[in-house]
């Protein structure tokens, strides 16, 4: 028997360096190595690979084998795996139980019997799991490469340095591997209690977009309807004179800015201070949303992370959780494998790729009324007064209260539908009346990797500042768009970008060419490599990172761009000299002090009354491939199936 498939018994003893042990091993090593094509010097997995290890520690020094080696046909599944070279494959099946075990999709399989035995799709589909990358690093030799990464560098060529994923709020650790100051590939780092060993393909290959012809490398100005480029000093010194006389002719509150949640913690906070620097409250990062009621806290999910994959029973109300957030739906899958019972409120059944046990189905203007009546079965089940009139209760949410009402691990999971949606404060009070009565706890899944960040430095207004809502509707003279497409990143779309247009002046900080049919001046920010910064993931853990490159051309750190324009407009509290400084200013710490933001400041209270109706919407969603700047540039993203299933709906 295999060594892996022995169980320990009482009074075993293990010899690994007998003569008949090392005798076995190296027959093993002869037998993997049979048919195992000799192409090392040109493999993407020289110099990582395991087999090599294994044959240097384990293997013969000559081979015996003089027959034809096998040759196994070329496949391809998809723009991002690469299935070249299956003649190195050693039949471990890692990649197909990676499938079956982890992404709950067997997408690939074992064909044939003997030497005829081959990993393949079988029907010659693609592999199309949003988690399908880590395939990749799963594989012990090079019989799958990553295909965008293909034949453009040598592992030992490339520098390793780690950063935080800038797309979902999961915050997954990466490692950016780095050859020649150009981000050449994104493997995970390890950290079991926020992605455990595994990234989301959006994070393994949205790098593509930083090397891409879309960057703006120079800051440039609208003259005469032609772009042109200018120096930083320029460009500066005409935003800081063009928002004084706005602000002389018009006012303050003519001014305001609209903020990516993509954006770090830094530049979030600098794009607050720089407003009520100049007499605004008007900012905000919640450009999806079509409610702005005034939260009593933070909103975050509501446990840890980690606990997910522990749960024995949870509701998720308005989220495509495996599109949306790939990572907790991989540790919500693992609590389905011990027993959870998941249930789901959304407008469409989804496929999630694990077993769901209740799914109700609504269009999302009676979500509130799908959840009225899971109240309404608790109360009935405890015997309790109904706090709110219902006029009927089917069948499924009877079973959802059950679940909800068994088991000791529980949770209800707010998506970014529900966040998003016309009636969000009244969804939460009906979750958290639920939570309360079923000790369930209660929380938003977040949409991307700042949102709860933004929320802590008050990147939305405080007193009686504007909204995303009514900012986007063009009620501002001088609008500055930090690290945002409107057009794309709100739920407003074309609307926005009309209503913009007749703005006074529009300021855009991208790190790409962008929004250049209603700006009039374009300055170049860095992306997540190239500065330094913290995002705070959807359970308020506080990562920073460093810059991993340099920034291209001449992009600037957006703290930094800031920074000089509220010193220019001669604004307090503008002066620092790293982001270091700004991330103490912001936590009242000293930096590598502080992991997590403060757990008083973190709450899904509210004060909303519970409501079975609400005002109809459709909420806004991004699609998984087109949640931001980054990954709507990656081309090998934009040619998957949910890529390309995304291009075709907005077309259409």
């Amino acid at each position: 028997m295999p060594a892996c498939a022995t169980p320990v018994t009482q009074g075993m003893i293990v010899r690994t360096k007998s003569d008949k042990a090392i005798t076995a091993q190296q027959s093993v090593m002869e037998f993997l190595l049979i048919n195992h094509p000799l192409d090392c010097p040109i493999c993407d997995q020289g110099g990582e690979c395991q087999l090599q290890d294994l044959a240097v520690g384990y293997g013969g020094s000559t081979s015996r084998y003089e027959e034809e080696k096998r040759v196994v046909p070329v496949k391809d599944v998809g723009p991002l795996i690469s299935m070249q070279e299956m003649t190195r494959c050693i039949h471990c099946t890692r990649c197909v139980r990676f499938g079956q075990e982890v992404a709950g999709v067997m997408e690939l399989g074992m064909i044939n019997r003997g030497e005829h035995s081959e990993i393949t799709t079988v029907l010659g589909d693609t592999v199309d799991s949003e988690l399908s990358g880590n395939m990749i690093d799963i594989c012990p030799v090079g019989a799958l490469t990553s295909k965008p990464f293909r034949y453009s560098a040598r592992t030992w060529e490339l520098s390793r340095r780690k950063s935080v994923s800038p797309h979902d709020s999961n915050g997954a650790n990466l490692i950016v591997q780095v050859k020649n100051h150009k981000v050449m590939r994104v493997v995970p780092f390890e950290n079991e209690d926020v992605n455990e060993c595994w990234i989301a393909d959006r994070d393994r290959f949205s790098y593509e977009a930083l090397n891409s012809e879309d960057r703006l490398t120079k800051p440039m100005l609208k003259q005469g309807g032609q772009w042109k480029e200018v120096d930083w000093q320029t460009a500066l010194e005409y935003v800081a004179n063009g928002l004084r006389g706005i602000k002389s002719d018009h006012g303050a509150n003519s001014i305001g800015a609209l903020v990516s949640p993509h954006s770090t913690l830094e530049e979030l906070y600098l794009a607050g201070a720089l407003m009520r620097g100049l007499g605004s409250d008007n900012i905000d990062h919640r450009l999806r949303n079509a409610e702005f009621a005034k939260s009593e806290g933070v909103h975050w999910l509501g446990t840890s992370i980690a606990s997910l994959s522990a749960l024995q029973s949870v509701l998720v109300v308005g989220s495509n959780l495996r599109k949306d957030h790939p990572l907790f739906a991989q540790r919500i899958r693992q609590a389905t494998r011990k027993g959870c019972a998941v249930n789901a409120i959304n407008a469409t059944v989804y496929d999630w790729a694990m077993p769901v046990s209740q799914a109700i189905v609504a269009p999302a203007a009676l979500w509130s009324d799908a959840l009225a009546q899971i109240v309404a079965a608790i109360a009935a089940e405890k015997s309790m007064p109904t706090p709110i009139a219902v006029e009927g209760v089917s069948e499924g949410a009877r079973a959802v209260a059950a679940s909800l009402l068994s088991g000791e691990r529980k949770a209800i999971l707010l998506g970014n539908a529900a966040a998003h949606h016309t009636n969000a404060s009244n969804l939460l009070a009906l979750a958290q009346w639920i939570g309360a009565n079923t000790g369930a706890s209660v929380g938003y899944l977040t949409e991307a990797a700042n949102t709860v960040g933004a929320q802590w430095v008050q990147a939305e207004p405080q007193q009686d500042g504007l909204n995303a809502g009514q900012m986007l509707r063009g009620a501002l003279k001088a609008v500055l768009l930090l690290n945002t497409e409107p057009e794309f990143d709100s739920a407003l779309g074309a609307e926005a970008k009309a209503a913009l247009n007749n703005a006074q002046m529009v300021v855009t900080m991208s790190p790409f060419k962008a929004n250049m049919e209603f700006s009039d001046v374009l300055l170049p920010i860095a992306p997540f490599s190239e500065t330094a910064g913290s995002f705070v993931n959807a359970e308020g853990r506080l990562q920073s990172f460093h810059a991993v490159v340099k920034p291209a051309g001449d992009a600037r750190p957006a703290w930094k761009v800031l920074r000089v324009l509220g010193n220019l407009m001669d604004l307090q509290d503008m002066n620092y000299e790293t982001s270091q400084d700004v991330l103490a200013r912001i936590t009242g710490r000293q930096p590598g002090e502080t992991t997590q933001v403060p757990a008083e400041a973190l709450s899904n209270a509210t004060s909303a009354s519970l409501q079975a109706s609400g005002v109809a919407g459709e909420p806004s969603v991004a699609s998984i491939y087109q949640l931001d700047s980054l990954v709507r540039r990656a081309p090998s993203l934009q040619l998957t199936a949910d890529g390309r299933a995304a291009l075709k709906g907005a077309a259409q």
